[in-house]
């Protein structure tokens, strides 16, 4: 039997927090992957550029075993809109993992599927985080029971390859990753606050809502 994975999208998403799990998950032997929404449809980025389908809604997908919600200046509405998060706490009772990308978390914690648990997202957004009821941890990917999330935006990848290991044996993971050509070897060495220039480190929290 497969296991059904839903990813919630929603206009103003984060392309990278879905699309990065979505070719690592869609690769593991027997899952259906499915994009849902609150009404079907395309839902644009947060630039504006890219559009991704949902095939359904919420209440065509209600027992998935896997849900990851990415991240995303549009899920902030989604912090009080009691559709989506009825959805989410009715998912999470029977998911076997219930996961998140970046500030996917705080849509999580916002259902109160995070509550006291350890978890993680953008570090931008931690306190936002612990304000919602998560006990926040600097890690890239965090798993507590069956839940797991990621940092920020290409954390995504590393959380989605932790899964596939969890899912499918750590040899499929490692295929997958080979497949994928997941190899970073960045120009840079500002990734992480702790890394990057004071001045940089503002300039983002300045752009962040």
């Amino acid at each position: 039997m497969s296991a059904r994975i839903a990813i919630l999208i929603f206009d103003e998403l984060t392309a990278l927090d879905a699309i990065g799990p979505y070719e690592v998950l869609s690769r593991v032997p027997e899952v259906e992957l499915r994009f849902v929404a609150k009404e079907p449809g395309t839902k644009r980025t947060d630039t504006g550029a890219l559009g991704v389908e949902a095939d359904l809604a919420l209440g065509d997908l209600v027992d998935p075993d896997v849900v990851l919600v990415p991240g995303g200046q549009g899920n902030r509405p989604l912090l009080e809109d009691a559709e989506v998060l009825d959805w989410l706490r009715t998912a999470h009772e029977g998911t076997t993992w219930t996961t998140s990308v970046c500030t996917g978390a705080l849509v999580l914690a916002a259902a109160g599927i995070l509550d006291g648990r350890r978890a993680t997202t953008h570090w931008a957004y931690m306190e936002r985080l612990a304000k919602l009821g998560a006990k926040p941890v600097s890690e890239r990917v965090v798993e507590d029971g069956k839940i797991m999330s990621a940092a920020g935006v290409s954390a995504g990848i590393d959380m989605a390859l932790t899964l596939a290991a969890r899912m499918a044996g750590e040899v499929v993971a490692q295929a997958i990753q080979l497949g994928i050509e997941y190899d970073p070897d960045p120009p840079f060495d500002t990734g992480s606050p702790e890394k990057a220039p004071s001045e940089l480190v503002d300039l983002i929290r300045a752009s962040e809502r």
